[in-house]
């Protein structure tokens, strides 16, 4: 294939940004031109790469090449700030990094605040068990995921764990564990999840029994918001220890199960790249991780 970089940055600006149009203003021609640059990397490709809809999506096939077009920018942008810019002013690069919620909203941003070289990042919230399938379509360059197997192009670092203890209101429990969680007890008991993909809950109740429940729950999918609704006294949930470490020293959220916990081991996947920008972010997280998360001892 005989693939045109302003062929891939047409490619990469209308999935990015949904529609031809507004591909076209990001990068300042017309909509026509987005239109053929893409009609001629098709033509080239021999396959049909995006779907033409409202957003735009791409195909199979547009995917691969879409990661293609995301790598050359990036590694172009390396080369250009390393040569000072080859007579231009040259934006940082950007960065797209998949996250779960907890970490972002608990030690994340502070460490991509610290990342050095000339950088910026798009987050993508997702749960940390399926971050790694915007690694795989080429969305993101980076994620944070629980998954070890490294996906086709890129290489995993572990980063530690994040503890999670199963927590509620002393009233809660109280009330609906009077003499004391044991198994088959959570049937009834109103639990908190983040959304249908978190799992998290259910891990802790196979832990205490292998009996299928379907306790009446609230759905919040917002991680301040989620500890929020445990100290409303909605219901119980697994919630990290990054978050709660002033309410468990204060008695407000309490085990359920006196020292019961799961850890849910993190890691560092990435595309395989010799890229400064992916690197200074790759450091940055790797720093923080060592201080806030669970190392193996």
């Amino acid at each position: 294939m005989d693939l045109q970089l302003d062929q891939l940055r047409a490619l990469d600006a209308v999935l990015t940004e949904g529609t031809f149009e507004a591909a076209a203003r990001r990068l300042n021609v017309t909509p026509s031109a987005i239109s053929q640059r893409i009609k001629a990397l098709e033509e080239s490709a021999g396959l049909i790469l995006v779907q033409r809809s409202k957003p735009v999506r791409a195909t199979e096939s547009g995917l691969a090449v879409l990661r293609l077009a995301r790598q050359v920018a990036l590694l172009t942008g390396d080369t250009a700030r390393e040569l000072g810019g080859a007579g231009r002013a040259v934006g940082p690069a950007r960065i797209p990094i998949a996250v779960n919620a907890d970490s972002l909203e608990t030690w994340v941003l502070p460490a991509l605040a610290r990342a050095r070289g000339d950088i910026y990042v798009e987050l993508h919230r997702e749960d940390e068990e399926h971050t790694t399938q915007l690694l795989r379509d080429g969305t993101v360059m980076a994620a944070i995921t629980s998954t070890a197997t490294p996906v086709q192009g890129c290489k995993v670092e572990p980063l530690g764990a994040m503890r999670y203890q199963p927590l509620a209101t002393p009233d809660f429990v109280q009330y609906w564990f009077p003499d004391g969680s044991r198994p088959g007890s959570y049937a009834n008991v109103p639990m908190i999840q983040f959304d249908r993909k978190d799992d998290l809950q259910f891990r802790h109740v196979r832990l205490q029994s292998p009996r299928p429940i379907d306790p009446p729950t609230h759905f919040v999918p917002s991680s301040n918001a989620f500890g929020d609704a445990v100290r409303l006294g909605m219901g119980w949930g697994m919630l990290p220890d990054l978050q709660t470490d002033k309410d468990r020293a204060a008695g407000t959220l309490v085990n359920l199960n006196g020292r019961a916990h799961i850890d849910v081991p993190l890691y560092w996947q990435q595309w395989k790249l010799d890229s400064p920008a992916l690197s200074a972010a790759a450091q940055a997280i790797a720093a923080a991780a060592a201080t806030k998360l669970i190392q193996p001892s």
